[in-house]
């Protein structure tokens, strides 16, 4: 830490503040509590005062709080700041936090308790803390096992730095949440005014030539190796990366059901769909870049095929059950190591890379024909097919929009017939449903100049705090067209209750519970006290000028909210 500055009524708030500056947060993400009224008045003095500060949100839900952290930080890729309150709003916000770390997204998470409950010296923390909001064994036990790191700031004396280490923690890989619980009692303590030092990117780690050279021969001996990946799209440079090396060895790329981001061209002939099943058999040579878990179930073992494991942190720590069947790992920087393997594709056998290479352009042309088969259907379907809801926002985003994804039943239509091409084009919300919005807004937030789209299902809508994100949508300024699946049925649900119990009670008498969504309102609905624009559609000739009086709102800076009356 720096000599100390001495600044008068300089209190744990200013320390608080000088931390996240050191940081280099852009914002800090806040959802109300009655322990941050320190934060509160350092951000005023700094304000009144023209000294630096990050941005301040103000939000009304912890989920919308943490979940904008979150959107923020999947296209930004580094550590913001959030605001909880106490044990009950970190319980509140758990599932968003959780649904970080599965994303890999770098943040610093913090919410309080009290440590002396009125009875110590200096100012009265509130009796709240004594009756509700004390939680045994303090808050950052709470956070441990949804968060990358879980600690208490015990000091004014080394708040800071504690703030500091947790986003240094956060921002390596593998990235996600950190989490630091900063008691009342120490926000409300004079501090010295000594500053932690500001912290500065992570270094990078990459894979040596000699550990590249093998892998790189076995590539060239391979005659039908595949890449799977589910979030190469995620490191900085990784989207471009991968395309270089699938070009350089003629390797097509599979982007199973699993991926989290968009991480290939969806149009590119390489591109080979979803389903790894044809290659269980076939490959000969299996290349997981960032896949955390390609196979299922678990035990499902490649026949054949020798599998070379690509990424900095292959076995990732919070999967509590992870299987790769890896026979070779290469854990540097994957887009230095894609890089590397690019360059050394060379002396290649002319005749298996046409054999693969026609063999993969038969692949392609044959889902690109299935396809537009599928749409041309939809087209012609009485009632809004999704196929033709999905194909519609393709045509109209036209490569320009960044689609956040929510659905469950639909997912797979939508990844098929929105055909992303571009790096930090899409990605798909990990965790518990109910954060699209939030994340949504957060990617707004990262990337004002562009569409951004959240398609997400009647379902997963309702789980999500509605009115809350509406708040932080019209209070920031973040307009998104929010894409509205609705089927009007949990569907997922209903379909493994008929799966496990296809001649059970419930398929004699047609008492399915659980799942029925007819009762809910108009959804659009919710959004028309916020002067949104909302349309409901359930004709398929009014589909696409719904959409485009909803983008031509967007682009006119106002909230759009589509809901599509789906067949299925």
């Amino acid at each position: 830490m720096t000599d100390s500055n001495n600044r008068p009524g300089a209190d744990g708030g200013d320390a608080f503040v000088s931390a996240f500056n050191a940081v280099g947060a852009d914002y800090i993400f806040c959802s109300s509590g009655s322990e941050w009224a320190p934060v509160w008045e350092s951000l005023a003095r700094r304000h009144r005062d023209g000294e630096p500060a990050p941005e301040y949100l103000d939000l009304t839900h912890e989920t919308v709080a943490v979940g904008m952290a979150t959107g923020y930080g999947l296209v930004e890729r580094r550590p913001q700041g959030v605001l909880l309150h106490a044990a009950p709003g970190l319980l509140q916000g758990s599932m968003a936090v959780h649904g970080a770390l599965l994303a890999g997204v770098p943040m610093v998470v913090t919410s309080s308790e009290s440590t002396t409950y009125g009875d110590g010296p200096g100012q009265d923390p509130g009796g709240q803390w004594y009756r509700n909001l004390s939680i045994v064994g303090g808050p950052h036990q709470v956070a441990q096992p949804f968060t990358k790191w879980s600690n208490e700031a015990a000091s004014i004396h080394t708040l800071p730095t504690m703030i500091t280490r947790a986003a240094e923690l956060a921002w390596r890989a593998p990235a996600g949440p950190a989490y630091l619980n900063v008691p009342l009692e120490i926000l409300l303590e004079e501090w010295d005014g000594r500053e932690a030092k500001p912290i500065v990117p992570p270094g990078s780690m990459h894979s040596s030539p000699e550990e590249v050279d093998p892998v790189a021969q076995m590539i060239r001996e391979a005659k039908n190796p595949v890449v799977v990946t589910e979030t190469a799209g995620r490191e900085a440079g990784g989207f471009e990366a991968l395309v270089a090396f699938a070009e350089a060895w003629d390797i097509p790329v599979v982007e199973p059901d699993s991926a989290v981001c968009g991480n290939f061209p969806r149009t590119h002939p390489l591109h080979a769909g979803s389903d790894i099943g044809p290659w269980m058999d076939e490959a000969d040579l299996i290349l997981l870049v960032n896949c955390r878990a390609p196979f299922y179930p678990p035990s499902r073992r490649p026949s054949k095929a020798k599998i070379v494991v690509i990424d900095q942190v292959p076995q990732r720590p919070h999967i509590v059950y992870q299987v790769l069947f890896a026979d070779v790992y290469l854990e540097g920087n994957v887009a230095n190591t894609l890089r590397q393997l690019a360059k050394r594709a060379n002396d290649l056998d002319e005749s298996s890379v046409a054999a693969r290479r026609a063999a993969q352009e038969e692949r392609h042309a044959a889902e690109q024909s299935a396809i537009a088969a599928a749409e041309a259907k939809a087209a012609q379907s009485e009632g809004v097919d999704p196929v033709l809801v999905a194909a519609t926002l393709r045509k109209l985003l036209a490569g320009s929009g960044v689609v956040v994804d929510e659905t469950i039943t639909h997912s797979r239509v939508v990844k098929r017939h929105l055909q992303t091409t571009d790096p930090d084009s899409y990605f798909y919300v990990q965790g518990g449903l109910g954060q699209g919005i939030a994340v949504a807004l957060g990617v707004k937030l990262a990337a004002r100049e562009r569409p951004v789209v959240l398609t997400i299902g009647d379902g997963a809508f309702t789980y999500n705090p509605v009115i809350p994100s509406y708040d932080a949508a019209k209070a920031y300024d973040l307009p998104v067209l929010i894409v509205v699946f609705n089927n009007r049925v949990y569907k997922s649900m209903n379909l493994n209750h008929r799966r496990f119990y296809p001649e059970g009670a419930a398929a004699e008498t047609g008492e399915w519970l659980g799942t029925d969504l007819h009762r809910l309102p108009r959804l659009a609905a919710f959004a028309e006290p916020f002067g949104m624009h909302t349309e409901t559609v359930d004709a398929t000739d009014a589909l696409a000028p719904a959409l485009e009086r909803a983008l031509k709102a967007v682009s006119e800076g106002t909230t759009a909210v589509v809901d599509v009356l789906v067949t299925r």
